[in-house]
This record gives structure tokens, sequence and C-alpha cells, in this order.
């Protein structure tokens, strides 16, 4: 279980957001993620949206992708972190990487109606029959965590408040680019 969530946000904001930026005027969507150990919360790999590229790369397959390039296999030693909540093929992705969790930033219902992008939900509901993208949060392969609730479960988020704010405005303005560029782009579902 995570201790230090301010360690999480510094990285989103210091590491995340400006590769994040990049990808945003590349055309790709907002989603990205990073990958640290569980015994320091040391940074061991970054990754963004890379869908103009193909539209399998999400955030959490680049991810995924850069950590197994560092030939890094026992998954059991990292938390996977992602900006957003993964969609179906990046939780089985996640699965198959073999983690024992995940934690995310932003819930499926934020990435549908705050960022407009609302296949998660959609494809969840439509494919696998599941209703307001309620998936089995713990099961014998992971556990999936909401940064925000458990920051609020821990009572932190005064002293974390001013980082959060920061990290939302980030994505709002990110988002706002990518919703005006997305008819230019070549990505199915933009």
């Amino acid at each position: 279980m995570i201790t230090n969530y301010e360690r999480i946000l510094d990285i989103i904001l210091d590491d995340l957001i400006p590769l994040t930026k990049i990808s945003i005027n590349e055309g790709n969507k907002i989603f990205g993620g990073f990958i640290v150990k569980k015994s320091d919360l040391s940074l061991v790999c970054l990754g963004t949206n890379q869908e103009i590229k193909n539209p399998l790369f999400h955030g959490e397959i680049s991810t995924l992708f850069n950590l197994f390039e560092k030939k890094l296999f026992n998954t059991k030693d990292y938390y996977f972190i992602s900006t957003h909540q993964p969609c179906s093929m990046c939780l089985s992705a996640i699965t198959w990487a073999g983690f024992d969790n995940f934690y995310y930033f932003f819930s499926y219902t934020d990435t549908k109606e705050g960022f407009h992008i609302p296949h998660d939900l959609k494809i969840l509901t439509e494919v696998f029959k599941i209703k307001d993208g309620k998936y089995n949060i713990n099961n014998d392969y992971w556990e999936s965590f909401s940064i925000l609730s458990e920051i609020k479960r821990l009572g932190i988020e005064g002293s974390l408040s001013d980082k959060i704010y920061q990290i939302k405005e980030e994505y709002q303005k990110m988002s706002e680019i990518y919703q005006k560029s997305k008819i230019d782009n070549k990505i199915p579902l933009n």
C-alpha cells in the first residue's frame, strides 16, 4: 500500500505532465502512467498515450512497454500508477503483465464528463455488461485504488490540496488542447 502520496503527486506534476504535454501536441489523448518501486517509490519508467502511432498504444500500454524494455519482469516489486482509471484493454494488460495492484487519479466518470472521452464506460457496458464501470476492484489478480479516495481516507487531502488542484488544472488545459485537435487525428475512438 502506498504511504507517500505526495511523492506520487510530485511525479505526476514534475515528470508525467511535461511528457504528456508533448504527446498532446502530437494529437494524442491525455492518458499516461508510470511505475515506481514499492520499496522506495523511485521512478522506474513513464508512458503516455501514443494512439496516433497505433490505436492500441494507450498510456498504460506505453508504460508497460517501457518497463519491459528495461528487462524488469518482477512486477510484484512495483506500483502501477495511471492518470485515469484504465480501460478494459489496459486492465487486461496490467493483469497479463503480472501486477498485483494499480492506482489511478481520475475516475471513469471524470474521463467521460470532465474530459469528454466516454469510450471506457461505453465499452465496459456494451462489451462486458459492466454498468457504471463497476468491475471487481479486488480480485485474484490485483487490487485497484483511486488515489484521491486513498488520500481522503487517510485524511491528508488538506496538505495535498494545492498539488491535487494543480494536477486537475493541468489536465483540464491539456484536455482542451486534445479536444480541439482530435478532429484532425486518425484515432479510431477519438
